[in-house]
C-alpha cells in the first residue's frame, strides 16, 4: 500500500469527501484535500529497498466556517497520531486559510507519515 492510499483511508474515517489535489468546484462542504509535499529518502549502506517509505502530507480542510474547519482539523489530527496502519506525527499546528471567491474557510497542516513501502 502506498503512503497515499493508507493516508486517504484514514482521511475518509473522519470525513467522506476526501479527493487528491483538488476537490470538483460543486464538492459538498465540508471536505478534505491532500498531497504529498516530498518526504525523507532512505539509503542504506547495503544498498537494499528498504521497506518503509516516509512522506509529507499537506492536509487542507475546507468547510463552511472557521469553526467547522477547525473541529475537522482536530479530529484528522488525532486520527493521524493514533493510527494504527502507519506512524504519523504533526510537523506543525493547523495554518487557518481561506478563499474568498469561493466562500471556504480552511486549515492546512502537514504531517511526517512513515508507512510500509
Amino acid at each position: 500500500m502506498s503512503i497515499e492510499s493508507v493516508v486517504a483511508a484514514l482521511l475518509r474515517t473522519q470525513c467522506p469527501r476526501v479527493f487528491p489535489d483538488v476537490a470538483p468546484i460543486s464538492t459538498a462542504r465540508p471536505y478534505v484535500t491532500y498531497q504529498q509535499i516530498g518526504g525523507t529518502a532512505i539509503q542504506t549502506l547495503g544498498r537494499e529497498v528498504p521497506n518503509k517509505r516516509n512522506g509529507f502530507v499537506q492536509v487542507n480542510v475546507w468547510a463552511n466556517t472557521r469553526a467547522e474547519a477547525a473541529a475537522l482539523a482536530g479530529s484528522i489530527d488525532a486520527a493521524f497520531r493514533l493510527a494504527a496502519t502507519m506512524q504519523a506525527s504533526p510537523m506543525a499546528e493547523p495554518t487557518s486559510t481561506n478563499d474568498d471567491d469561493l466562500g471556504l474557510r480552511g486549515t492546512v497542516q502537514e504531517f511526517s507519515v512513515w508507512a510500509d513501502r
